[in-house]
C-alpha cells in the first residue's frame, strides 16, 4: 500500500561485514443486480445530493491543473461511489495518458497493484469455504520449501546478528494479517517504531531488507514457485504472529492457493472470481485488444516487474492485478453482500465476517506504515484495514468499514453501516506531492459530505421571533472547529473540545516501557519544550506508561488548547530522565470549520477549512435566518438548523447542526474582536 520504491542507505563496509556473517548464519443490503452497478440512479433515491457529489470532477481537476505528471501524478481519474447496491456516481475525470491526448474513459485499466491483496485474500477464503485450505495450519503444510525458516535476531551489544527457531510456525493466517516475519526490502519504511535507537541494532535490520533484496526471485519472468523457493534460505524477520509488518505475506499465500486448489493463481481466480463477478477487464495483464485502454505509467517508463503489457510468469497475488473501477466496484459490491452478487455466491457470510474483523490482538506490535494502529484509528483484519476509532483515523467513515489502497494510487473502502463503497482509480509516483494530493482525504471526505439529511417529520412554521439586536448577534460570530468530520455519519477527528496539539502524536510507537518518539513536528510545543526524536516517554501527567496500549496514551495526550501537560522522558546517553511541562497549543491545519459573521446586520455562514460541509462552500455567505434566539435555519436542500450552544457561564462556547440524530457538532476555537 505504501510506497514500495524506497532507497536503501548503508555504509559498503559493514554492509559487507554483515551480509558475510548472515551468508555464514543461513548456510448488508439485497443483492445488487448488474443493471443497478451500471446506470447511475437518482442520487436523491440513494441520500446523495446531486450538487454537493458535483463537487468531485472538479476537486480532482484542479489537483490535475496543480501537480503535472513531471509532479508525478498523471492527469486523470475515475471515481465511482455505490449505496444501496446501486450506482451512484461514476466518472471519468481527465486524461489516461502523460500527453494528454487520450480522455479518460470509465472503463480505462489501471495497475490496480496492493489492490490485488484483497483479492488474493478472498481467494485464499474460498479455499477455507471448500475445505482445502485451514487458516490455523503451518504455512509448511502446503509449502514445505519453508518449514525450516529461522528468526533472525539483532544482539544490541554486538550488532551482530543471529537466528533463533521460531517459536511457532508461521499459518496462512498470519498471511493473511500480515503477522508472518515474510517481510519486503521495497517496503522497508520503518525502522525507527522499531524502537532500536541505538544505531548499530537499526543498521542490523536495514541489512535483513537488504538481504531479501539480493536473494529474493521476485521478478515477471519467474514463477511463484521460484518466488517461494528463493525465501527457503532466507530468515523471518519477526517470529510468526508477534508483528504486524505489511510485505509478501500476500504473494506466499498465492503461491499456498496454487498448492491448495492444484491451479494457478490467475486460472483460479478467473473461474471463482472473475468470471462470477463479470469482472471481465481483471487480470494479470492487459491484453493487445485493450491496451488503448491502458492509463499511462505515471512515471516516465514503466518498472519492469510492473510491465503489464505481456503475460507474465509470475502471478502476484501482493501486487500484480490490473482492473477498472467498474469491475472493482463489482468485487467489492460482492463483499458488502456477504459474499453474493447476482444470485451468485462466491464467498460464505461467515467468510466476509471473518475478513472484515480485526484480527491484530493487543499484543501484536504494528511496524511500519501509517495505515494500520492506534494512532491511525485503524486495525487489519484477513485482507483488508479495517477502521476501529475515528478519533485518530486519517479518513470518514464508519467504524468497521474496511478499505486498502494501491502503490499508484489506487483506493477502495466499504462502509457496512452506510452501505457504501467509494474507488479511486489514478496512477501517482509513490512520494510525490502529486500522489499525496490524492490520496485518501479527498475522495472520503467529498462523498461523506454529499450525503443528505434524512427527511424530519414537518411541523408548523413556529411564529416569527423578535428581531435580535446586532449586539445579541455579535456573541454567535466567530468560528467552529468540527474536527475532520463532513458528516452526521461519521465523528472523525476532535471536535470534542480537546484541541490542543503536541506535535509528537503522528510518529510514535508503544514499547514495554512506554512511548516512543519517532519523528516529533519541527516548531511544535513539544519540539520547542526540548522533546527530540528517539525519545522514551516513561510517564504522563506522573501517570506511568507502563503497560498502556497506544490508543489509551494517544488519548491522555489529548486536552484543550492552552493546558499544560507533564511528561517524563529518557533519552539515550543520559543516566538520568528528564521532565518536561508543555503547553498545547491549538491545532494547525483544522480540517473542517465554518466561520459566522455579521453582514449588514445579519449573521452568515461560510465554510473556511479545508472541506465543505454540508451547503457551505468557501467563499460563499449563507444567510442565517433566525427561528429562535438561539436557533438559525438555512434555506438548503437539508433544511439546516443551527443551534448555538453557551457554556456554564453564558458564552458561546459552539454551535450543533441539525440538532437531534443526525446533529454535527462544533468547538468555538477563534472569537472575532467585536
Amino acid at each position: 500500500m505504501r510506497a514500495h520504491r524506497h532507497l536503501l542507505w548503508y555504509q559498503p563496509r559493514r554492509l559487507l561485514q554483515f551480509s558475510s556473517a548472515m551468508i555464514l548464519l543461513l548456510s448488508m443490503a439485497r443483492p445488487a443486480a448488474s443493471d443497478d452497478l451500471a446506470q447511475a440512479a437518482d442520487p436523491a433515491s440513494l441520500g446523495f445530493s446531486a450538487a454537493r457529489l458535483a463537487r468531485i470532477a472538479p476537486w480532482y481537476q484542479a489537483r490535475f491543473d496543480a501537480f503535472p505528471p513531471s509532479d508525478g501524478l498523471l492527469p486523470g481519474a475515475v471515481v465511482a461511489i455505490a449505496r444501496d447496491g446501486k450506482l451512484a456516481y461514476l466518472q471519468a475525470i481527465g486524461f489516461q495518458d502523460r500527453a494528454k491526448t487520450v480522455p479518460m474513459k470509465t472503463d480505462s485499466i489501471f495497475w490496480i497493484a496492493s489492490m490485488t491483496k484483497p483479492v488474493t485474500s478472498v481467494a485464499a477464503m474460498i479455499l477455507v469455504d471448500d475445505g482445502k485450505l485451514d487458516l490455523d495450519a503451518p504455512v509448511a503444510h502446503y509449502l514445505p520449501e519453508l518449514e525450516n525458516m529461522q528468526v533472525a535476531t539483532i544482539d544490541h551489544d554486538t550488532g551482530k546478528p543471529r537466528l533463533d527457531p521460531p517459536k511457532r510456525p508461521m499459518t496462512v493466517r498470519d498471511l493473511l494479517r500480515h503477522t508472518s516475519g515474510v517481510i519486503d526490502p521495497e517496503m522497508y519504511f520503518a525502522y525507527p517504531e522499531r524502537g532500536l535507537s541505538d544505531a548499530t541494532a537499526e543498521f542490523g535490520i536495514r541489512l535483513i531488507h537488504t538481504l531479501y533484496g539480493w536473494k529474493a526471485v521476485y521478478r515477471r519472468d519467474r514463477t511463484l514457485a521460484d518466488f517461494v523457493s528463493s525465501l527457503a534460505g532466507l530468515p523471518l524477520a519477526h517470529q510468526p504472529g508477534e508483528v504486524h509488518e505489511y510485505g509478501w505475506s500476500v504473494d506466499v499465500l498465492g503461491r499456498v492457493i496454487e498448492v491448495a486448489s492444484g491451479q494457478p493463481l490467475d486460472q483460479f481466480m478467473q473461474s471463482r472470481i472473475f468470471a462470477p463477478l463479470h469482472m471481465v477487464d481483471t487480470g494479470f495483464y492487459v491484453p493487445k485488444d485493450k491496451l488503448d485502454r491502458l492509463v499511462d505509467s505515471p512515471m516516465p517508463e514503466r518498472p519492469p516487474i510492473w510491465d503489464v503489457t505481456t503475460p507474465p510468469k509470475l502471478f502476484a497475488g501482493g501486487g500484480g492485478l490490473v482492473s477498472t473501477a467498474p469491475d472493482y466496484l463489482r468485487f467489492s459490491q460482492m463483499l458488502l453482500n456477504d459474499g453474493e452478487l447476482d444470485g451468485v455466491r462466491v464467498l460464505s457470510a461467515r467468510a466476509v465476517k471473518q475478513m472484515t474483523t480485526p484480527a491484530l490482538s493487543a499484543d501484536v506490535r504494528i511496524y511500519g506504515g501509517e495505515e494500520v494502529g492506534g494512532r491511525a484509528g485503524a486495525s487489519f483484519g484477513l485482507g483488508f484495514g479495517i477502521r476501529t476509532n475515528p478519533v485518530y483515523s486519517w479518513i470518514p467513515g464508519a467504524p468497521g468499514s474496511f478499505s486498502w489502497a494501491g502503490f499508484w494510487g489506487t483506493y477502495f473502502w466499504v462502509d457496512p453501516a452506510e452501505r457504501l463503497i467509494g474507488i479511486q482509480m489514478v496512477q501517482a509516483t509513490p512520494g510525490s506531492k502529486g500522489r499525496g494530493a490524492v490520496m485518501y482525504a479527498g475522495i472520503n471526505h467529498l462523498t461523506y459530505g454529499a450525503l443528505t439529511i434524512p427527511e424530519r417529520p414537518s411541523s408548523a412554521p413556529p411564529a416569527p421571533p423578535p428581531a435580535a439586536s446586532p449586539e445579541a448577534l455579535a456573541d454567535d460570530v466567530g468560528t467552529y472547529d468540527f474536527g475532520s468530520s463532513v458528516s452526521s455519519r461519521d465523528r472523525q477527528g476532535l471536535a470534542d473540545g480537546k484541541n490542543g496539539w503536541l506535535g509528537i502524536e503522528s510518529f510514535v510507537a508503544m514499547e514495554p516501557e512506554g512511548l516512543r518518539i519517532n519523528k516529533p513536528i519541527p516548531g511544535a510545543p513539544a519540539t520547542r519544550a526540548g522533546v527530540m526524536a528517539g525519545d522514551l516517554v516513561t510517564q504522563l501527567d506522573d501517570t506511568p506508561l507502563k503497560g498502556l496500549t497506544l490508543t489509551n496514551v494517544l488519548a491522555r495526550l489529548r486536552g484543550p488548547a492552552g493546558t499544560t501537560i507533564r511528561i517524563r522522558i529518557v533519552r539515550d546517553g543520559q543516566d538520568n530522565a528528564t521532565d518536561l511541562s508543555i503547553v498545547r497549543a491549538a491545532r494547525r491545519a483544522n480540517a473542517v470549520q465554518l466561520q459566522v459573521r455579521l453582514e449588514q446586520g445579519k449573521l452568515v455562514a461560510e465554510a473556511v477549512g479545508a472541506w465543505p460541509i454540508l451547503a457551505f462552500e468557501k467563499g460563499k455567505a449563507t444567510p442565517l435566518v433566525a427561528a429562535s434566539s438561539s436557533e438559525f435555519a438555512v434555506d438548503d436542500e437539508d433544511h439546516t438548523r443551527i443551534v448555538f450552544v453557551r457554556d456554564a457561564a453564558g458564552k458561546v462556547s459552539g454551535l450543533i447542526l441539525n440538532p437531534g440524530p443526525w446533529e454535527q457538532t462544533a468547538t468555538m476555537i477563534a472569537p472575532e474582536p467585536k
